[in-house]
């Protein structure tokens, strides 16, 4: 495949509902089985929509694993699952950054305020197809940013409307990752989250979008009253995006790559597969265990680099409640190997915005303790699982059991307000899902 370095590479392309190219899983069943393969890495973007960014991603990932194999009868492949996610085309992405003439220009458009550019308009309508006209209204108000409490009430509404999904999709089945439930930003008082999502983003450097550090004699929050919550506004419509595909990331997950993995097994049952996924793309390769067959063994081990969804994911009992359990409670026995959970602090997108965005509607938790139930896997680690263990990076991967790796001292760029989330390509994490699957190590 063109712009993927390694060799054999295949992609996986899913829709919204999990459906996959079946000429793509075809090729992937006869491959495997032609290059007479003992092992396969199979890793999941997060919200990355372009294809192109997409395989660049997967070629720097995949790029260092070749030196790795120190055993030379291993004979490994590579997998890239596409699915429709949604990027927010103006966050800036480690070792994607844009020239300086487009960083200028991104600057001095954050100067005219939140607004919904183009570029983002179109990803927006294409990932919700059939609602042109709630982003032109949604578009309208970023634009006037009208300093009245009835415009952030219509503009929460028209987000809410954005992203719904009908009562007979897939999706709705995956909506949150513990209990069912909405979130309160889309159903809370608009202008307290606006407020809250303002406060966040100051807090973290980016008071101004897209993601420029806070200067506040170059760039004031524009005006005073209600006026200067549109950033929380913006704020608001991306973390309802992001609500939405972490809906998707589980229904591609379960109804999709999990039955492939099932596939897989039966076209080579000697074939170890490894899957890794960054961000929304590891809830997926996550939920994949959960609909894959249930006598599957083939998948020997999961790796999580900043995984976006809840450090209690896996629990068999939540802190907060015990009667209740994690949504993946029990899918780590379905891996014959270990579940590795990379994490970072610098995460801000994770340690700061997931949490605020995840809490759900009708929830006494205070604000101090929002981190604690909320708290996503890819900023503190796997939570609450008997006999997890905890390691620091360069340390040996542990071959069993739920391993969270502190990844602090590589994932660390990125400037606000993801901070680091989108650090990923660098060896040492790719050595880490080559040690936890064993893969050429004898």
């Amino acid at each position: 495949m063109a712009g993927v370095g390694v060799r054999p590479y295949w992609e996986l392309t899913f829709d919204a509902d999990g459906d996959v190219n079946p000429r793509q899983r075809d090729a992937l069943l006869s491959g495997v089985v032609r290059e007479r393969l003992t092992d396969v890495v199979v890793f999941s973007h997060g919200w990355n929509n372009d294809r192109s960014m997409a395989t660049r991603l997967y070629s720097r990932v995949f790029e260092p694993f070749p030196e790795l194999l120190v055993d030379g009868r291993a004979r490994l492949g590579y997998v890239g699952v596409l699915w429709p996610a949604l990027r927010f085309t103006d966050e800036p992405i480690p070792d994607f950054d844009p020239s300086p003439q487009a960083r200028s220009a991104a600057l001095s458009e954050a100067a005219a305020g939140p607004a919904l550019r183009a570029p983002m308009r179109q990803q927006l309508a294409a990932v919700f197809p059939g609602r042109e006209l709630v982003l032109q209204r949604i578009t309208q108000l970023l634009a006037e940013r009208p300093d009245a409490r009835s415009a952030f009430d219509e503009f929460a509404r028209l987000v809410r409307e954005l992203i719904s999904v009908p009562e007979d999709s897939p999706d709705l089945r995956f909506a949150t990752d513990s209990g069912d439930g909405t979130p309160g930003m889309l159903t809370d008082d608009a202008l307290e989250v606006c407020e809250v999502f303002t406060a966040a983003l100051r807090s973290a450097g980016a008071g101004v979008w897209p993601g420029e550090a806070v200067d506040a004699e170059r760039m004031p929050l524009f005006g005073g009253g209600l006026t200067r919550l549109w950033n929380g506004a913006h704020e608001l419509l991306r973390q309802g995006g992001y609500y939405a595909m972490k809906r998707r990331a589980g229904t591609v997950g379960q109804l999709g790559l999990g039955p492939v993995l099932g596939g897989l097994a039966d076209a080579a049952p000697a074939l170890r597969v490894h899957l890794a996924g960054h961000s929304f793309g590891g809830r997926l390769v996550s939920y994949a265990l959960r609909g894959m067959p249930r006598d599957n063994r083939s998948v020997k081990s999961v790796t999580l680099l900043q995984g976006a969804f809840s450090h209690y994911a896996f629990t068999a009992r939540l802190p907060y409640d015990e009667a209740r359990s994690g949504a993946l409670n029990g899918m780590q026995q379905r891996i014959d190997g270990p579940l590795v959970a990379c994490h970072s602090v610098h995460d801000e997108a994770l340690g700061t915005f997931y949490p605020l965005a995840s809490k759900l509607a009708g929830d006494s938790a205070s604000f101090l303790g929002l981190f604690d139930r909320w708290g996503a896997i890819g900023f503190d680690g796997i939570q609450a699982v008997d006999g997890a263990r905890r390691i620091r990076l360069g340390e040996a991967v542990p071959t069993t059991g739920c391993v969270s790796v502190d990844a602090s001292a590589v994932v660390r760029r990125g400037a606000p307000p993801a901070g680091a989330h989108s650090d990923i390509c660098h060896p040492e994490l790719a050595r880490v899902i080559t040690e936890a699957g064993r893969i050429g190590r004898g």
